[in-house]
């Protein structure tokens, strides 16, 4: 497992690990990683399973996808604890589908986790087993949903989907715009720097409220999401003033992306769509996160609300004990690289308490 590291010393201070989300790796933690150290803590953040050069997994997509799922990427996280030389974590913290990780690792290893911070994406815990109980998120069928998109008047389908079929990797590979240029649209697109990211909450699954979200989300039916995001390219202005996002950091996103492929992150929204994740987290079903934890969001992303009910169902079903919702002006999703200074004030005052 490739790890980037911090610490103000040599000393063995408290453990946290930072785990990242799609499409990104363990330098997506860049701003964050040595100032969070730098308050007395060994700050770790890893490549996870499937990205970056983190080694021992496959991405050929007819192989198994069951090591991407959650409980396993909890195992992963787990042994890398051990192999650290620690016996707790003081805080996990996740973004994006790094949330879910963090949020299963704090559900299932509260023993080992002591606290757990969840970002941009809300965690809704384990699913139902047998008959329904009102206090579990139970959303439609993904197939149900897809079919209802590709009802509408102008043909929609989920972004999920999507990612999980066969040519989504050779689509995202050979963007006709290049590597670099995907991912500059992406990461824009999905970011406050992009103004039709006013996100709001919808009242329900049904196919047009859910198209009320960006294409990012709820594609136009024929195009990939290289086609899907050209549209909103950045002009070079917009570009020169990315602070948080330069060319010369874009760069490093490209070239390990470039060299690895996407199709281990990927594995991760088959696991979601094709079921493995509900099986696996089904043992758990009912449990609650009862350490101390805390969800932050930038107040321009639709991830909030993407799932509809999420945020109301972690705040009120699945943490016990969560300490605040903190949405960030001028943020969207990559909200720990757009606005890390206040992202790390509310890391900071988390930890200080807790």
């Amino acid at each position: 497992m490739h790890i980037l590291s911090s610490s103000p010393d040599t000393k063995k201070r408290p453990l946290i690990l930072l785990m990242h989300g799609f499409p990104e790796i363990a330098y997506s933690w860049r701003y964050l990683l040595p100032r969070i150290a730098a308050l007395g803590y060994t700050v770790v953040a890893p490549d996870q399973r499937g990205y970056g050069r983190t080694e021992g997994w496959s991405n050929r997509y007819d192989d198994a996808i069951r090591p991407f799922n959650f409980v396993n990427l909890t195992r992963d996280a787990v042994a890398l604890v051990r192999a650290l030389g620690y016996d707790d974590v003081h805080a996990i913290i996740g973004h994006d589908s790094g949330s879910f990780v963090a949020g299963t690792c704090a559900l299932i290893r509260p023993d080992l986790f002591q606290s757990c911070v969840m970002m941009s994406a809300p965690f809704t815990g384990a699913g139902p087993l047998g008959k329904n109980s009102g206090s579990l998120f139970n959303p439609p069928s993904i197939e149900k949903i897809e079919s209802s998109l590709s009802s509408l008047t102008n043909p929609r389908k989920h972004y999920q989907v999507y990612f999980s079929s066969k040519h989504a990797n050779s689509d995202l590979m050979n963007a006709p715009q290049g590597m670099h240029d995907f991912l500059r649209a992406y990461y824009h697109h999905k970011s406050a720097d992009w103004p039709g990211n006013q996100p709001y909450e919808l009242e329900s699954w049904d196919a047009a409220s859910l198209a009320q979200m960006p294409t990012y989300y709820i594609m136009n039916n024929h195009l990939t999401m290289p086609q899907t995001v050209a549209e909103h390219m950045p002009p070079q202005s917009i570009i020169d003033e990315c602070s948080w996002l330069p060319d010369e950091h874009l760069g490093v996103y490209v070239s390990e992306y470039t060299r690895n492929s996407f199709q281990g992150g990927l594995q991760w929204y088959r696991c979601m769509i094709e079921g493995v994740n509900a099986a696996e987290l089904s043992l758990f079903s009912g449990r609650t996160i009862d350490v101390p934890s805390l969800f932050i969001s930038g107040a321009n992303d639709w991830g909030i609300y993407q799932a509809p009910g999420a945020i109301n169902h972690m705040r009120d079903y699945v943490c016990t004990e969560m300490r605040d919702i903190i949405l960030i002006d001028n943020a969207g999703h990559w909200v720990q690289q757009e606005q890390h200074d206040a992202v790390f004030d509310g890391i900071a005052s988390f930890l200080k308490t807790n």
